[in-house]
């Protein structure tokens, strides 16, 4: 038994799976998205794939460290000089450091072509996130049917005759959507799709939420304005009144990275503009 040749072999096969990990997790919506569709590729869930992708990384750091023990003398020899003398800093390791240094350096900053590359992942989730939609909030799946019609401003009688006469399985309503949806071999979102109609107009669907709402920053502030019910010239003065420059018809994350900021930072600011 060869075990250089085992090291070397496990790590590019683990290199390949790795690969595919990889490119899988870079197109694969966000979770909220995904675990509220019941989000899957090729049988896998967006979890499965997750767990993979780190066992598949351990192995492959396991390999590399085996693979770096067994050819220690060839590593040391690229390291020699013409005189013979290891020296760590080389022409050869100066080009690696700064290429990872630029990779590094570059995703920091959001500069291209490292931005362009996070930029794309984003774009094609929040395409996934259109095509699949949003929960109502973050990991409503996992609320009980209860808690999820209180949350939402729907009325529960009506939402349990709803899911009656869809021919959908119910035990009772501390059942959760997820285990409503795999009782009856549905997704979160088409359990949500039945029951939508017994939404009523609540306070908890009026009033703006502590948190940013799920797909907040692909929204337009004007969409946000709607949902709420918040007076869009009061909120641009507020937000002018925070030396803020925006244009409603922007997404929140345009509208944020124009003024330097984050999302997270500009819900900050407009939801004191919306509760002052």
């Amino acid at each position: 038994m060869n075990i250089r040749r085992i090291t070397s072999m496990t790590m590019l096969v683990s290199l390949v799976l790795l690969s595919v990990t990889s490119i899988v997790l870079y197109i694969v919506p966000h979770g909220r998205v995904a675990y509220w569709a019941d989000w899957h590729l090729w049988g896998l869930s967006k979890t499965q794939w997750d767990n993979l992708h780190l066992n598949l990384g351990l192995l492959f750091l396991i390999a590399g460290l085996l693979h770096i023990a067994c050819n220690w003398k060839p590593i040391l020899a690229y390291l020699r000089n013409r005189s013979g003398k290891v020296r760590i800093v080389s022409a050869s390791f100066n080009i690696a450091l700064l290429l990872c240094l630029a990779v590094a350096g570059g995703t920091l900053l959001d500069v291209p072509p490292m931005s362009t590359v996070i930029r794309l992942g984003e774009v094609i989730k929040e395409k996934a996130a259109d095509r699949y939609g949003e929960p109502p909030y973050g990991h409503a799946e996992l609320s009980p049917l209860k808690l999820f019609a209180r949350r939402t401003g729907m009325d529960l009688d009506k939402a349990i005759l709803l899911l009656h006469q869809a021919g959908i399985r119910l035990a009772d309503s501390r059942q959760t959507i997820q285990e409503i949806a795999v009782t009856n071999s549905r997704t979160p979102r088409q359990i949500y799709d039945i029951i939508k109609p017994a939404i009523q107009m609540g306070p908890e669907t009026t009033s703006f939420p502590d948190t940013p709402p799920p797909g907040f920053g692909r929204r337009l502030l004007t969409g946000i304005c709607q949902q709420y019910h918040l007076d869009l010239s009061r909120i641009m003065a507020g937000l002018l009144y925070q030396g803020l420059d925006v244009n409603p018809e922007l997404s929140i994350r345009q509208i944020a990275a124009a003024n330097d900021m984050d999302p997270q930072a500009f819900f900050e600011v407009l939801h004191q503009a919306a509760t002052r």
